[in-house]
């Protein structure tokens, strides 16, 4: 989802059934009780820290056509639909560039409490100038510096997860013993990029601390992803590649030390369903008519940290150019796609499919036909789903009216949610303080007896 005006599909705001009081709570209530009554594991929000205005240095174009110009801030809005719900995930963006590892801590930690173990955090390194800027920086870090810096960043809100051990709190009034301060740890973390003292003033949720998503795609993003993730959003461009790159991350994770059992992965796919193939292609039709072409030249911008506007429709992009780009794994994606080594603002457009349905796979069809193409992807490629809504809330209330029936006839999906925290539902063991660590340290032994 989008805390904005929008889904991941820009178009969707322009389809005539999209309801349009997205600044509202009722907005987000009435999607969380809708994907809670199809027993979705989680409403997860994906968020960048700047509008796309990067094409042409200027917001004017983007802001006219609703090109994701509204940006809330998503882990508000979880609050609003957690209140609608009891059983629901609720997964929110938070950058590691521009944010702090206390306060991020603190943050989700709170959320988590406050959703009784409900609260999931998307960690990302974010992406382009703009972002920079707002936050009073000259540019972005280079790709690789970002992903260092996030990884230790993870160790200190880690380590301040670990603050509380889960029986610190006594409570015990006529004694006046508050907590055992024995159980309530200091950090006392100095880095490379961060230092922090601690403890974290937040005691610990019934699901141990919040579930870690990540997104990368790049090779630098994926052993990130290998090393933090218990959910990981893939971009598949089709099931044969899906079926690769799920054996070769499952593997990243056996090889970062980790149990690959224990990192779900999700493709993102667009769902159009309707009660005949017919009805369905016509659904599907009048989503792609949504789609306007500066759409695409907006996003790819905002996501590529490059102007398009300033350079030729068709002149190649250099190696130097492309080196610098942000997002390498959509880079990379449509240099294989285009089979251009150096490809141009034109292959960008075409073979990315950004801003337009065409962007990822679409699964299309009846109920019935949905479903198979849903357990072919189930088989080898995925270990759920993340469905990408052409527009809201139908979209949704489509899939869960006409899909989940069909799903759960097939034995293939709960009719009733497992347990009361995400991470029961997801089917991830609940962490022990210092657990990460633990792993992690015996993976270096490991490797330094190998050696």
């Amino acid at each position: 989802m989008q805390a904005q005006n929008c889904t991941n599909y820009v178009g969707s705001w322009r389809h005539p059934a999209s309801m349009s009081d997205f600044m509202t709570p009722e907005y987000y209530q009435r999607i969380a009780r809708t994907l809670e009554d199809g027993k979705f594991d989680m409403a997860f929000f994906d968020d960048r820290l700047a509008m796309p205005d990067i094409y042409g240095d200027d917001h004017r174009e983007t802001v006219a056509h609703g090109v994701r110009c509204v940006k809330m801030d998503p882990s508000t809005i979880l609050m609003a639909m957690a209140a609608a719900t009891t059983k629901l995930g609720l997964g929110a963006t938070y950058s590691t560039t521009y944010y702090e590892p206390f306060h991020v801590a603190r943050l989700f930690g709170t959320l988590d409490l406050m959703t009784k173990g409900r609260v999931a955090w998307n960690v990302v390194t974010s992406l382009n100038d703009s972002e920079a800027a707002n936050f009073g920086r000259d540019e972005h870090l280079e790709h690789d510096l970002r992903y260092d810096r996030a990884d230790e960043f993870m160790e200190v809100v880690q380590g301040h997860w670990d603050s509380w051990e889960d029986d610190a709190l006594i409570l015990d009034k006529a004694n006046d013993r508050f907590a055992d301060p024995d159980k309530v740890h200091r950090l006392d973390h100095s880095g490379k990029f961060f230092k922090s003292k601690g403890p974290l003033p937040v005691p610990r949720s019934r699901q141990g601390n919040p579930v870690i998503l990540q997104a990368g795609s790049s090779g630098r993003g994926m052993a990130f992803a290998a090393r933090w993730a218990e959910l990981v959003f893939a971009a598949y461009p089709n099931l044969e590649v899906g079926k690769k790159q799920y054996a070769y991350f499952k593997n990243a994770i056996a090889e970062a030390g980790r149990d690959p059992a224990q990192v779900k992965v999700a493709p993102a796919v667009k769902f159009v369903v309707g009660e005949s193939e017919a009805h369905a292609q016509d659904k599907l039709a009048l989503a792609m008519s949504t789609a306007r072409p500066f759409d695409g030249l907006a996003l790819l911008c905002e996501v590529l940290n490059v102007d398009f506007a300033a350079r030729p429709y068709e002149k190649p992009f250099s190696d130097e150019e492309l080196a610098s780009i942000s997002w390498h794994g959509l880079r990379d994606k449509v240099i294989a796609k285009s089979g251009k080594k150096n490809p141009s603002v034109r292959d960008f457009v075409e073979a990315s499919g950004r801003g337009t349905v065409a962007e990822g796979p679409n699964f299309v069809g009846t109920p019935t036909q949905v479903a198979d193409q849903m357990e072919e992807w189930f088989n080898g490629a995925c270990d759920g789903f993340v469905i990408q809504a052409l527009h809201t809330p139908g979209s949704y209330e489509d899939f869960v009216r006409l899909v989940v029936p069909e799903l759960q006839r097939r034995d293939l999906f709960r009719k009733e949610y497992g347990g009361d925290t995400l991470r029961e539902n997801l089917g991830l063991k609940r962490p022990q303080p210092r657990d990460w660590r633990r792993a992690q340290d015996a993976l270096l032994a490991q490797k330094a007896k190998a050696v």
